[in-house]
């Protein structure tokens, strides 16, 4: 018999916004249509459940104007496109007491004030109490013996699985970098709390029994998911808030952040050190002395004179050390910090769709100019949306060349400024946490907003209006890396864990980041130490940061360059694997990196191991670690070929060439490409298949051109590579894109058992249509 949960709600009394100490107008939300049912409480109060998808509702509490009507609200995240709000009619039924479909059934107690879930695998108790009445709130789930949640996004760094502890998640730098407001059990249920307001979560620290979140401002309003195990929670959730973007291909190659003092001389001196000496590179980045006012938070920012010359009869083309730096591959990165006033853009957006479409929508004073953005209230993340022109071309040009003292700050949207540096060759932004992190109390945000409300959504509108802006200017994808973010940050940009050089906190925030649906996450690299290496190549994606140092690794003594072209060429030759598992990612939710508990959910040993994780399916990786954590089944030591039957603990030899461990599943078809100095498309026409005994085992390769957007309407070429009962067989390929090859060069190379000795076969050409096998 499967447990039901019951929701308890303790009475509100919700006034007029004005009342209470709101600054902007209320936003009011579409009133209840055929996806919801509403139920009066018994304190006169009101509760809607939409009905979003068979395992996905939003529960809201309503408060009440001065004609005796239910107002609905909205948080930022709806109202900036961040959460999706295109969601087909999804069959269900109602009753005076609740809703059901054919993934679970609400029930709604209005007399007792209770709301239960129950669904095919698990159900969820829910108590609802204000701390304020008005203003605040606290919802409490309620936990069963032995439940384990997970989530939370980089709220905390010293664990994985969240009960016990309390967190307060509000952006504080290398603290709570990237907060998330969702938690999901164990015994397979989720929720996500629609709310920008300074909030915590209490999960079972206070009340054992009880996960509580709460916060002292702001309307009741969450959403719950159901799922028959993680894969389909994190489904749910990256359905709701987006899916985590595909990066450009040379996005996963090796980023490069240059000394924040050098010149274009030091800059080109820099990039071809790395062409020489064998050490694959693709982005190539500038700290904030590329600008000529250093930190130069402004719309008016420039080039460096000194540093970065110009021509100025000739400021962009091939003949600029930008386009020197393309000719021989590199992608160049400009650093940013932001102070902006982005929620002026945001609204202007709202109102110019409104105006649009006809419709009537509030604004708060102030708000005097319009743009068009459909984007704006249409955000799933899972579609492509066509590069748009230019809108409103006149104002703009006087916005750029009108000193910034002459008009209210945020009329200039904010990437509009960047656009002459993306025309002169820069391809990636690097957002800082300066300011975006700082707070502003007593600061009058555009939108109406107060810093509670608007300090966690800064960072998400910021990481949105640059990718966004750059996708829309380019028709390409963006690789925007940023420090901070929240819900939702993952349809945008990668982030990076805080300059912190590496450790194994930082990695405890990436794989926590993993399991709240956001995969392009990485950390800096120290590159003097070898377990900085080895956990810097061996993640999502990968860089390294000067600051204001000299460690380029030519700098080191021979036998380290050594390994650290070792470790860039052993990234570059699993490219292929690794842009494998990211469009998984794209598609699922489910993250490059993989913390143990989510793909071990029955063994709870696995809640304490935080530096030991899975990279893409087959890849096992320790680092920062005397032991390493093996789950069941055989796995191969990559450096030796030895074999270690899990689940067992392993001793990590750590020497000057290797900084930890590496084990490869049995059975596993790990895709390779030979070893590239820079990457410019997703498929390369030599592959080599490395196969490992001990099982049978495939991997559904995925190729695209690297660059586009089309990735987001389903473009891509599939080939499905499978061993089974000695046989590896590569199948036809299925799907197709724009400059596809209708042949590769395959090579098979069959590890042996118990050693590091290989056979390999070249299969020379074979046409994509066909496929063929070939026996061990």
């Amino acid at each position: 018999m499967k447990k039901q949960h019951s929701f308890k709600w303790v009475g509100l009394a919700f006034a007029m916004a004005a009342s209470v100490g709101w600054g902007r107008p209320v936003w009011r939300a579409a009133q209840p249509d055929a996806q919801s049912a509403v139920f009066a409480l018994g304190d006169g109060a009101s509760l809607r459940v939409d009905v979003l998808a068979e395992n996905l509702f939003r529960v809201r509490r309503s408060w009440t104007n001065e004609n005796g009507k239910a107002v609905w609200t909205e948080s930022g995240m709806n109202r900036y496109g961040i959460l999706r709000g295109d969601w087909p009619k999804v069959a269900f039924t109602r009753d005076k007491d609740g809703v059901r479909t054919a993934a679970a059934r609400v029930a709604v107690d209005a007399a007792a004030g209770t709301l239960r879930v129950k669904s095919l695998v698990s159900a969820a108790d829910v108590t609802v109490a204000p701390r304020v009445a008005g203003k605040g709130y606290a919802i409490s789930f309620s936990l069963a013996k032995g439940e384990r949640i997970y989530g939370l996004g980089d709220s905390g760094r010293d664990n994985l699985m969240r009960r016990g502890h309390r967190f307060d998640l509000w952006i504080r730098n290398n603290l709570c970098n990237i907060p998330v407001p969702m938690a999901i059990s164990r015994n397979g249920w989720g929720m996500f709390l629609n709310s920008t307001w300074r909030n915590a979560f209490d999960v079972g620290a206070k009340n054992p029994d009880a996960l509580v979140c709460e916060a002292p401002e702001g309307d009741v309003d969450f959403y719950l998911f159901v799922g028959k195990d993680y894969r389909a929670l994190l489904d749910a959730y990256t359905g709701l808030t987006g899916r985590p973007a595909l990066l450009p291909v040379w996005g996963y190659g090796f980023t490069f952040v240059c000394n924040q003092n050098v010149d274009q001389f030091a800059l080109i001196n820099d990039a071809m050190n790395f062409r020489d000496r064998d050490l694959p590179c693709d982005v190539i980045g500038l700290e904030p002395g590329w600008m000529q006012k250093f930190y130069d938070q402004s719309t008016r920012k420039e080039w460096h004179a000194q540093r970065f010359y110009f021509p100025y009869w000739a400021p962009k083309g091939d003949h600029t050390f930008i386009g020197a730096l393309k000719r021989i591959g590199f992608k160049l990165s400009l650093w940013l910090c932001c102070d902006y006033d982005l929620s002026r853009y945001e609204e202007q957006c709202v109102a110019g769709l409104a105006k649009k479409s006809g419709r009537q929508v509030e604004t708060p004073a102030g708000i005097t100019e319009t743009w068009e953005d459909d984007r704006i209230g249409n955000q799933s993340g899972d579609k492509k949306k066509p590069p748009r022109k230019s809108v409103h071309a006149d104002r703009m040009y006087k916005l750029l060349y009108t000193p910034e003292d002459d008009y209210e700050e945020g009329m200039l949207p904010w990437f509009e400024h960047l656009k002459k540096f993306v025309d002169q060759g820069a391809q990636c932004f690097k957002l800082d946490g300066c300011n975006q992190f700082g707070e502003h109390p007593t600061r009058k945000w555009a939108n109406g907003m107060s810093d509670e409300e608007m300090h966690n959504l800064y960072s998400d509108i910021y990481d949105k209006q640059m990718a966004r802006g750059y996708e829309d200017y380019t028709g390409r994808r963006s690789m925007v890396y940023s420090a901070g973010g929240y819900a939702g940050v993952q349809q945008f940009v990668a982030t990076w864990a805080g300059d912190t050089g590496g450790g194994p906190r930082p990695l405890a925030s990436l794989l926590n980041l993993g399991i709240s649906g956001h995969s392009n996450q990485s950390c800096d690299m120290t590159i003097g130490e070898i377990k900085s290496l080895h956990f810097g190549f061996l993640q999502t994606w990968s860089q390294q940061n000067n600051w204001d140092y000299w460690q380029q690794p030519w700098l080191r003594a021979p036998e380290k360059l050594a390994v650290f072209r070792s470790y860039a060429h052993l990234r570059y030759r699993l490219l292929p694997y690794l842009y494998t598992a990211a469009a998984e990612a794209s598609r699922t939710g489910w993250p490059v990196m993989r913390a143990l508990p989510f793909e071990y959910p029955d063994a709870p040993e696995y809640d304490n191991c935080l530096t030991t994780y899975l990279l893409g399916p087959d890849l096992l990786v320790s680092a920062f670690a005397k032991q390493a954590t093996i789950p069941p089944g055989t796995w191969y030591d990559w450096k030796t070929g030895e074999k270690v039957q899990g689940p067992c603990v392993r001793p990590v030899t750590v020497t000057p060439e290797w900084g930890g461990a590496l084990y490869v599943r049995a059975g596993a078809v790990i895709p390779q490409w030979p070893v590239l100095q820079h990457v410019d498309k997703g498929w390369n026409k030599e592959v080599e298949l490395h196969v490992w005994p001990g099982g049978d085992g495939a991997c559904e390769l995925y190729e695209d051109d690297g660059i586009s957007l089309d990735y987001r309407t389903g473009v891509g070429a599939f080939t499905r590579c499978e061993q089974k009962g000695g046989t590896l067989t590569i199948g036809p390929c299925r799907g197709s894109f724009k400059g596809m090859p209708d042949a590769h060069l395959w090579k098979v190379v069959f590890h042996k058992e118990g050693t590091n000795e290989t056979t390999t076969l070249d299969l020379g050409e074979v046409k994509a249509a066909t496929g063929t096998s070939v026996k061990r």
